[in-house]
């Protein structure tokens, strides 16, 4: 049995995937869950991407609790999802998305340039309401 167990988790991770790739048109109308990992007073600021799900991870002071981000991601995401994250410019998403897609076995795409890109690309953006 517990080869079974181990041979389940290395296919979860060999499954897994971690890749780095801009928002454009194309993957907005593919609908796929766009992860917004900012803080409640950066969504105030800028908007969010139209449709994404604000879960933020790092707070104004850079801490995180991963068990907590992770708990609500899961109520989001289905296992073996793929989903993408953005953040302001891609500092954090870099960091995070390879944490999951390479140790967690989640499936990311991490948006490079983030929000910042988004709104350049005159991409759809939508107010911040808290209770999201």
């Amino acid at each position: 049995m517990k080869w079974f167990s181990s041979l389940l988790l290395l296919s979860c991770v060999m499954m897994a995937d971690y890749r780095v790739q801009p928002l454009d048109k194309k993957l907005l109308d593919s609908k796929i869950k766009i992860i917004d990992i900012r803080t409640p007073g950066e969504w105030k600021t800028t908007g969010l991407i139209k449709g994404s799900i604000p879960i933020m991870f790092f707070d104004e002071r850079g801490n995180y609790n991963l068990e907590a981000f992770v708990g609500k991601l899961d109520k989001t995401i289905k296992k073996g999802e793929r989903f993408a994250l953005i953040c302001h410019t891609g500092s954090r998403t870099k960091i995070l998305g390879t944490h999951l897609g390479q140790n967690m076995g989640y499936n990311v795409i991490d948006l490079s340039g983030g929000i910042e890109y988004a709104i350049s690309k005159k991409l759809p953006i939508q107010s911040y309401k808290p209770g999201y």
